[in-house]
């Protein structure tokens, strides 16, 4: 990603440290349980080898056979508890880390989201931190069981016939090598796969969301094809990587049955000449091998799972170590209020890729007095929403300043800078929830009277109160059960609620019918006196009565004037009120 996380190492320890207790708890019951597995082979050859062939009475089978009993509810109690600990300290690690994720998300500048798409951060938030979650519940699990019972087993193996376990020792040396091979080939597969994860989540995430366009070009083959080729690419990926996990486990299972044929034929040899194994000892052997064999297989789940948690983990660190690239850490003003709008662009210049070599606004220098009307006008790409972006931060300048207040944005926190900047930027976005929930999101604590006033001056009171259910009218994700000339003044009105010291309206004007706009207009004008209003515009009608306006083209400022002065000064402002006005006259 960056040199930053290179430079950034992660590590999970704050995420252990509050259930450390947990953590140290889990592994420990799993050894209660892995005690009593370790000792009821050996009772079980006590009853073969004492109670039957040696004919000591049914009082003896029945108190070893009470003992195997309450040594499996003292398993028993030991696996619950310590399954109970590692669901707990997993379920809550991974709590921890998805909040701490999203926290870090929401700290995201523009230029930090532009590095990650939606799709690959609603992946690693859900999925590979689930596949973490998992890998920690199973390492906790199993941490301690796997090597206790092998070591267990040896010793008991070793006790009851020195000869005989080398054989299964002889095996070791073939599984850890299979187990190398798993952590070698597994890990690339497992991280190309969370890879086409990412791009399927992205497909998914655009067509549905966008699926009103689908289907208005006609576009749903299209979309289909679309998906299944990530759909596709995942499957194939996955299958790719799944095929290590196909042949490991026949493979060791192979190696499993063959040890246990091995044993039972060189230990039923011994049982027949009589030299020293008996029914119940080969038998309680068998078992042992069984137990060396399952925690060495339990061993390669660990590695064959760690392979594909690496991959996650390794993507997770990637959020957490991307350094935000626009905080108020340094700011000098952090208790400073945004006195008034006045607004000044000193030697401005800025780029979002910081290797181009061209700028995508250059030499910007301008003053706009407190409460006046700006208007911004300019072909598409000239950088108008990229100028209106560095007013409140949301992108930071590369070379000169930016004051808000007569003070640089710098300087101030960003909360209280944005608070004093209201935004309706040009894609309006609403969220699930009614009407009133979203209104509040400019102010939590406005009241009904409140909302209904900026939804006046938005001009949106009028259809909203025709609605059944009026300000609690449910709107789906996105508000796509309103109109896109709705949808506007909603989010206009979402933003005056913040009784803002700027507003700026990008392109936000756009879906309505020119008498509404004027209507906004002339509320504006009326009713926000105070208030600085930069109204970014392609219909050039939208900006001419502005106190001045600005001419942008190719990120340069090609005019600054009223609407006369930019008439008889600035051939680009001509070009575009011709270009209009002919089409009007043409229409």
């Amino acid at each position: 990603m960056t040199k930053n996380i290179k430079q950034k190492k992660i590590s999970y320890a704050k995420y252990i440290k509050p259930y450390l207790s947990a953590f140290i708890l889990g592994p420990l019951f799993m050894l209660v349980e892995v005690f009593g597995e370790v000792v009821m082979p050996k009772l079980l050859a006590l009853i073969i080898d004492e109670g039957v062939n040696n004919e000591r009475g049914t009082g003896y089978v029945i108190f070893i056979g009470v003992c195997m009993v309450l040594m499996a509810l003292f398993m028993m109690v030991g696996g619950v508890l310590g399954a109970y600990f590692a669901i707990k300290a997993s379920t809550k690690f991974a709590n921890d880390l998805r909040k701490d994720i999203f926290a870090k998300v929401q700290k995201f500048s523009f230029a930090n989201i532009d590095k990650f798409s939606t799709g690959s951060l609603v992946t690693r938030l859900t999925n590979d931190i689930t596949q973490i979650q998992n890998f920690i519940a199973m390492i906790l699990r199993m941490a301690l069981r796997a090597p206790g019972m092998m070591i267990g087993a040896i010793i008991m193996a070793l006790a009851i016939n020195a000869k005989l376990a080398g054989v299964v020792i002889a095996v070791i040396p073939f599984l850890i090598i299979v187990m190398g091979v798993i952590l070698k080939f597994g890990y690339p597969k497992f991280k190309a796969m969370q890879n086409k994860l990412d791009t399927l989540n992205n497909s998914s995430q655009e067509g549905l969301t966008n699926i009103r366009v689908v289907k208005s070009f006609i576009r749903e083959d299209f979309q289909t094809e679309k998906f299944e080729t990530a759909n596709k690419d995942l499957r194939d990926t996955s299958l790719s990587a799944l095929h290590i996990m196909v042949a490991v486990m026949p493979a060791m299972t192979l190696v499993m049955n063959v040890t246990v044929l091995a044993i039972v034929w060189f230990g039923g040899n011994q049982i027949i000449n009589n030299t020293g194994m008996t029914v119940g000892n080969l038998s309680s052997f068998i078992t042992y091998v069984m137990q060396i064999l399952m925690s060495l297989m339990m061993t390669s789940m660990i590695f064959l799972s760690s392979s594909r948690v690496m991959a996650s983990s390794k993507r997770i660190k990637d959020v957490l170590a991307e350094e935000v690239d626009l905080t108020d850490d340094d700011a000098k003003c952090k208790d400073s209020e945004v006195s008034d709008g006045s607004i000044e662009f000193n030697n401005v210049n800025f780029k979002y890729y910081k290797n181009n070599e061209e700028w995508v606004l250059e030499n910007l220098n301008f003053k706009i007095e407190s409460g006046e009307t700006v208007g911004i006008i300019g072909s598409t790409g000239s950088g108008k929403t990229s100028l209106v972006n560095l007013i409140p931060r949301l992108y930071d300048t590369d070379e000169g300043e930016v004051l808000v207040g007569g003070i640089n944005v710098k300087d101030y926190s960003l909360t209280k800078l944005r608070d004093a900047v209201s935004c309706v930027l040009q894609k309006n976005l609403l969220f699930s929830g009614t009407i009133a929930e979203n209104l509040r999101w400019g102010n939590e604590e406005a009241t009904d009277e409140e909302l209904k006033t900026a939804a006046k001056y938005a001009q949106a009171d009028s259809f909203v109160s025709n609605f059944a259910d009026g300000y609690d009218m449910e709107l789906g994700q996105g508000g796509v059960n309103v109109s896109g000339g709705q949808k506007q003044r909603l989010c206009i009105a979402r933003a005056l609620l913040k009784k803002p010291k700027v507003l700026i309206l990008d392109d936000s004007t756009s879906a309505v019918d020119t008498a509404t706009e004027a209507n906004i207009r002339k509320a504006f004008k009326e009713q926000l006196e105070n208030v600085t209003k930069i109204i970014i515009a392609q219909r050039i009608s939208s900006v001419m009565d502005s106190d001045k306006i600005i001419v942008m083209d190719e990120g340069k400022i090609m005019g600054i004037g009223t609407h006369d002065e930019l008439m008889k000064s600035c051939e680009t402002y001509q070009e575009i009120y011709y270009s209009q006005v002919d089409k009007e006259v043409t229409a």
